[in-house]
């Protein structure tokens, strides 16, 4: 079955940096759209960024745009998200979503895969 595994997470200062790995299995990695999504107690779990098939095409929120990079490695089944500048805001849980897709997805529920988050934790 699939699997996402996130890695990476942490306790880092404001204007720091952390890299999350997402390794996935049982899929055919170049197939599948990815996404990561965060989630903050009491808030939605929101899209922070998103990649197509071949890294060919990118989305980020707006709150992250110029501060986040999401790459992938297909020969390696793994997507990254380099966090830099971080502020306390980003403070959430962050999800690997995949989606077996040729273009961008960027809403939620279009998502069937799902890791099981990593805490990113930026302290003031």
């Amino acid at each position: 079955q699939v699997q996402l595994a996130e890695s990476g997470g942490g306790l880092v200062q404001a204007g720091g940096s952390l890299r999350l790995s997402c390794a996935a299995s049982g899929l055919t990695f170049s197939s599948y759209c990815m996404a990561w999504f965060r989630q903050a107690p009491g808030k939605e779990r929101d899209i922070v960024a998103a990649i197509s098939r071949y890294g060919t095409s990118t989305y980020y929120a707006d709150s992250v745009k110029g501060r986040f990079t999401i790459s992938r490695d297909n020969a390696k089944n793994t997507v990254y998200l380099q966090l830099n500048s971080l502020k306390p805001e980003d403070t959430a849980v962050y999800y690997c979503a995949a989606e077996f897709y040729g273009g961008i997805l960027t809403i939620r529920e279009r998502y069937h895969y799902w890791g099981q988050g990593t805490q990113v934790t930026v302290s003031s």
